[in-house]
C-alpha cells in the first residue's frame, strides 16, 4: 500500500527542507518523492537533512510541472494553510490518512502536495487536489516548517496502515534478558518471596510476629498486583539477603565488587 503513495514538494527553495521530508518519509515508511521545480537539487544540504534517508533522496523524480507529478494519480490531497476563494472539500490530518490509506488498499495512485515554503500552494494548484489538508495549528504561530508539515501527514498515513494491516501501533520494550528472566515470577516462588520477606522484617524489627495485624496480607496484596517477573523476583530476594545481612552486622559486598 504505502508504494502507491507520493509525496510531492512544489518548487521548494531550501534543500534542507527537502532532505528534512525525506528524513520524515522514510521515518513512516514512505519512499516516493516527487520534486516540481526545485530551486536548488541535489545538493549538500539536502543530504545532511535527510540524516540516512539518502536513498529516498536519490530516488527522488524531478519534474517540470504539478501536472507531471501527478500523472497516474486517482487521488490528490494538497495542504492549504490559509482561507480560499473557493470553498473546498477540507479533511484534518488524520482523516486525510484514512483516505489515503482507503484509496491505496484499493491498488489507486495517491499524491500528498505541499507548497512552497513562503506562500504554499497557488489556488490554481489546489483546484487540482481533490481534498484540501488543513493541519489544526496553533492560531496564533500557525505556519509549519515544510519537513514537519510532511512528518504530520506521513505519520498520520502510517497510523491509518497499521490499523488497516492489524498491525500493532506501539512495540513493548522488552530488558535484553533471557526469556526465562522476562517469564512472570511462579505461585510457589511468591510463596517463598513472601516467606523471605516475613522473616526479614521480623529481623529488623519492622514486623512484630506477636501484632502482625495485616501487614502480610496487605504486601500480598501489593506484589500480587505488580506482575512480578522472574528477574525482578532476584532482584527483590538479593535485596532481602542484604537486608538480613546488614542487620546481622555482616560487610556489605557491592554487585560490582
Amino acid at each position: 500500500m504505502l508504494q502507491n503513495i507520493r509525496v510531492v514538494l512544489v518548487n521548494t527553495s531550501h534543500p534542507g527542507n527537502i532532505g528534512g521530508a525525506a528524513r520524515a518519509m522514510k521515518n513512516m515508511g514512505l519512499s516516493r518523492l516527487v520534486l516540481v521545480q526545485p530551486q536548488d537539487f541535489p545538493a549538500h544540504d539536502a543530504s545532511a537533512r535527510a540524516s540516512g534517508a539518502d536513498d529516498v533522496l536519490a530516488a527522488a523524480q524531478v519534474v517540470e510541472t504539478l501536472e507531471d507529478a501527478l500523472v497516474g494519480c486517482n487521488l490528490v490531497l494538497g495542504t492549504s494553510a490559509r482561507d480560499r476563494r473557493i470553498p473546498w472539500p477540507l479533511v484534518d490530518p488524520r482523516e486525510c490518512g484514512s483516505k489515503v490509506i482507503e484509496h491505496a488498499r484499493q491498488g489507486e495512485e495517491i499524491a500528498l502536495v505541499f507548497g512552497r515554503e513562503h506562500a504554499g500552494l497557488t489556488n490554481e494548484e489546489l483546484q487540482r487536489c481533490h481534498f484540501h489538508v488543513h493541519i489544526p495549528s496553533n492560531p496564533d504561530f500557525s505556519s509549519l516548517n515544510l519537513a514537519a508539515a510532511v512528518q504530520v501527514l506521513a505519520y498520520e498515513v502510517r497510523m491509518a496502515w497499521l490499523a488497516a494491516s492489524d498491525e500493532p501501533s506501539k512495540v513493548e520494550k522488552f530488558e535484553a534478558t533471557s526469556l526465562r528472566s522476562s517469564e512472570l515470577a511462579t505461585t510457589d516462588e511468591m510463596e517463598l518471596f513472601y516467606e523471605h520477606l516475613e522473616k526479614t522484617m521480623v529481623q529488623i524489627g519492622f514486623l512484630d510476629p506477636e501484632k502482625p495485624k495485616h501487614l502480610m496480607a496487605r504486601l500480598r496484596r501489593l506484589y500480587g498486583r505488580s506482575a512480578v517477573n522472574r528477574s525482578e523476583m532476584s532482584i527483590l530476594r538479593g535485596i532481602l539477603t542484604e537486608t538480613q545481612k546488614a542487620a546481622r552486622g555482616e560487610p556489605h559486598k557491592r554487585k560490582d565488587q
